[in-house]
């Protein structure tokens, strides 16, 4: 017997119809935004541009972990983007999250939000020296890093693909994070924080912008950020590197 679970947020109860019959929209969309172990694609539904996150079927542990001990992707992604817009985080508008079982064990799920019209993510600025307001994104990113660590909020995937700037005005961007499914939310030490940018493989003068204005925004000693931040990254590239080595593709 097949059966579900699904939570709405409650501005937008009216969505329910699109969550209970939301493989068939999956499938039928053709706007594949993201394909890998999860897939995203939009739809237009209710004059909403929405965004579909589906997660594939776990393994037949997570599948029972997920049913009885744990709360699944899809669920996390929802309760993180709420907890977000509560401490007033930018991320995509979330509407609710739909989870299927078989047998009492979870099956396929799916986060859904509107769909957020950014102009670009952190990574074509990392890409690209001579990108218009280089130096100013990573310093405005900076001080909404600094912001978002002292809000308690720790993005475990804080990768350049999962930070969205949209350009408000001239002179004015907005980050919105994605992929929050893995998050903590905690009063943060000072190594967890440096750590939690070397995900982001800038270069060390990227990494220097960054520190400064983070060191700005806290009233911190901007060299000592500075080279923390950068040692963190180094060794996080080691590491990444040598597992690409083991794996034949470096």
């Amino acid at each position: 017997m097949q059966d579900y679970k699904l939570e709405l947020h409650p501005s937008f109860t009216e969505l329910e119809p699109l969550l209970l019959d939301i493989r068939t929209y999956f499938k039928q969309s053709d706007t594949l935004i993201h394909d890998a172990r999860n897939k995203l694609k939009t739809i237009k539904y209710n004059n909403l541009d929405i965004v579909i996150k589906s997660f594939k079927v776990p393994n037949i542990i997570n599948q029972f972990a997920y049913a009885y001990l744990r709360d699944s992707k899809a669920k996390k992604s929802y309760l993180h983007a709420l907890k977000l817009e509560q401490l007033g985080i930018t991320t995509p508008q979330p509407l609710g999250f739909i989870e299927f079982y078989s047998m009492g064990l979870l099956q396929d799920s799916y986060f859904i939000s509107i769909q957020t019209h950014y102009n670009f993510t952190i990574r074509e600025v990392l890409l690209n020296k001579n990108w218009p307001d280089h130096d100013l994104i990573f310093k405005l990113f900076g001080e909404f890093t600094y912001s978002v660590h002292e809000k308690g909020v720790l993005h475990k995937d804080y990768s350049p693909g999962n930070i969205l700037i949209s350009n408000v005005s001239s002179g004015q961007y907005r980050f919105d994070l994605v992929d929050i499914n893995r998050m903590d939310f905690k009063t943060l030490s000072y190594t967890e924080k440096m750590k939690n940018l070397s995900k982001l493989w800038a270069d060390e003068d990227d990494m220097r912008l960054i520190a400064s204005a983070y060191a700005h925004a806290g009233g911190l000693d901007e060299e000592d950020v500075a080279k923390d931040m950068i040692a963190y990254d180094l060794q996080n590239k080691k590491v990444k590197n040598f597992k690409k080595r083991l794996k034949g593709k470096a």
